[in-house]
């Protein structure tokens, strides 16, 4: 497991519960056909080897109150990640970050009850942290999760 490796067993299980991470560990050996005990052990032993790193619900934004969101591109300072990634971690507003590779460095989403909430989150967080040199907003005008 600490590998990466997989058997279908692991892939069934992990499909079941993100499909619904509510259901009981017997709906999960029922629907994989195992039995629950060793349902129980390939869930702990995924958990424990930080395959499945945790569990939450997902929440429909507008529903909940945050009807405006954007992804944000950010190009920053070479060698600032790992102190800017704390930050970003420390802002309410970002739901997802991603360091990845192209022509900009971080892509945020950022999600805010309206539009002069995202605007406050972008001008005077986003803009003004250390070892940010650029940022570009997309905003989202309809969420799909396929999960």
């Amino acid at each position: 497991m600490m590998d990466g490796t997989l058997d279908d067993v692991d892939r069934k299980i992990l499909a079941e519960l993100t499909r619904d991470g509510r259901q009981s560990v017997t709906s999960v050996a029922e629907r994989v056909h195992i039995s629950r005990a060793h349902a129980y052990s390939r869930i702990a032993r995924l958990t424990e080897g930080g395959v499945v790193t945790r569990f939450t619900a997902i929440i429909d934004p507008a529903k909940a109150g945050l009807r405006s969101s954007a992804y944000v591109t950010l190009k920053v300072r070479q060698h600032s990640w790992r102190e800017l990634r704390e930050k970003l971690r420390n802002v309410p507003e970002v739901h997802h970050i991603a360091l990845v590779g192209g022509d900009f460095d971080v892509i945020l989403l950022v999600r805010a009850e309206d539009n002069v909430g995202l605007r406050r989150v972008i001008f005077d967080q986003l803009q003004s942290m250390p070892g940010v040199l650029d940022t570009q907003t997309f905003l989202v005008f309809e969420d799909l999760d396929t999960r």
